[in-house]
């Protein structure tokens, strides 16, 4: 029988962690490790899976890319091979819920990664697909749930789901669920477990309506966090670019001359803007797609998968879309528009410099989006360099600097992050396997440079 570490002894020992064995994790879930080259854990890893595999609630704060996923995931295996007992018909031993449909899928994989020598049957239910295939695999019950809030309400209605037998629940990137109105669904839920089940609640930021719900959910927590609270990691080179609202697709034309930006997030604020943005970059002849709400499930695999396969230069997306975008090597991050959510900002950026590499976010702010710069500026407590592109009878056409750099490097404080990145878990998404689990990339210092004298080909379709 598997037993997991007392609680003490296996906090003590997470400060000397070497590879995963320290850890305490059964030989299968370790032999799945070590199949993916798999040694080391990141920070959030190594302190939270003890106190997971202890059974107590987890608040984990850890930016996004830092492992959360595998943090969760690797305990919960552990547990659920320790007690080996089938799930009751039409119910859970694990739920966990995320906010996208592209994260679920993600962490699914994850699972079925780690949990590969183990027998453990993990089903994702999610909207835009039939409810049929998803009805039958719960009539079985399954250990591990993977679910969105509002398909998982569905089958609750529909009585293909009882969650009352559930021992562990999830509840993952808690900030974008209450950004994305997701609380009352999630209370729904909630009142369908049972009180004697286990917590474990991360997310990337901890506004104050996090602090209230994860006081309503969790019994006295350990609380776990790898970053200081709304921080944007340090490998992440940042910049602001002013420029007039009518310049910035062809801006974004310009800054795709820096051969450099090879695997590009473009954001915007809408669907619509997306689309229009991705018609433009294409008209350019920049290869890209985009990606939303509007967009079919097959419409949005496929464009995920031509990213991942570095296929296509560019990925346009929503915020909502792009949650669960777990891809290596994304070189740059360009906020065509600045979010209205300031935290949202610290999940975009997060989306490059992996696990140790280096990354670029470079924002594009015209004169309606100060007052989002200045918030997102309060909430990460920094001042984002910036320039001055805007052309009009007040500004010069040249580039001039704006603003200097704070006394904040945002350089890598850490000399052995490359190194660690070598053997981070977020390798098997560059093999095009979509795994969420460690993130991390790989690649070196991407600097904005645009070629001088480098121009804006010609505007395409509006």
């Amino acid at each position: 029988m598997l037993s997991a570490p007392p609680l003490r002894a296996a906090t003590r020992k997470t400060k000397q962690l070497m590879n995963f064995s320290d850890l305490g994790l059964a030989a299968p879930i370790l032999k799945a490790l070590q199949d993916e080259a798999y040694q080391e854990p990141t920070a959030i890893q190594g302190k939270a899976i003890p106190i997971a595999l202890a059974g107590r609630d987890l608040l984990g704060i850890a930016q996004t890319g830092t492992g959360k996923t595998a943090a969760f995931a690797l305990p919960i295996i552990h547990r659920l091979a320790a007690d080996r007992r089938p799930p009751m018909r039409k119910g859970c031993r694990v739920l966990v819920l995320s906010p996208t449909r592209e994260l679920a899928t993600q962490i699914a994989e994850s699972f079925r990664t780690y949990g590969r020598y183990l027998g453990l049957t993990v089903t994702v239910v999610f909207g835009g697909v039939g409810h049929r295939p998803q009805t039958q695999a719960l009539a079985r019950g399954v250990d591990v749930l993977v679910a969105t809030p509002g398909r998982l309400l569905d089958h609750i209605a529909e009585r293909n789901i009882n969650l009352a037998g559930t021992e562990i629940f999830v509840l993952d990137e808690a900030d974008q669920m209450l950004d994305l109105g997701f609380l009352p669904p999630i209370r729904r839920i909630v009142a369908q477990l049972s009180a004697r089940r286990q917590n474990l609640f991360f997310s990337a930021t901890m506004p104050p309506e996090i602090g209230k719900l994860a006081s309503e959910l969790l019994r006295d927590p350990a609380r776990v966090a790898v970053t200081p609270v709304a921080s944007t990691v340090d490998s992440v080179t940042q910049r602001v670019i002013h420029v007039d609202s009518h310049q910035k697709r062809s801006l974004l034309v310009e800054l795709f001359a820096d051969q450099n930006m090879s695997r590009a997030l473009v954001f915007t604020r809408t669907k619509r803007g997306a689309d229009r943005v991705a018609r433009h970059l294409e008209d350019a002849g920049i290869r890209v797609a985009a990606i939303h709400g509007n967009k079919s499930q097959s419409q949005r695999e496929n464009a995920l998968a031509a990213f991942r396969d570095a296929k296509i230069r560019a990925l346009v997306a929503t915020d909502i879309a792009a949650r669960g975008i777990d891809i290596d090597d994304v070189t740059h991050v360009v906020n065509f528009e600045l979010p209205d959510v300031p935290e949202s900002y610290v999940h975009r950026i997060g989306r490059t410099a992996r696990n140790g590499a280096r990354g670029m976010a470079i924002s594009l702010c015209d004169a309606d989006e100060r007052d989002q710069l200045r918030g997102i500026e309060r909430l990460t407590r920094q001042s984002i360099p910036s320039e001055d592109r805007r052309r009009g009878p007040a500004h010069g056409s040249d580039l001039a600097t704006h603003r200097e750099p704070n006394a904040r490097d945002t350089r890598s404080a850490d000399p052995a992050a490359g190194r660690r990145a070598g053997s981070a878990p977020a390798r098997h998404q560059a093999a095009g396997r979509g795994h969420r689990g460690f993130g991390g990339s790989k690649g070196g210092v991407r600097r904005f440079s645009p070629p001088a004298g480098a121009h804006a080909p010609r505007a395409g379709r509006a």
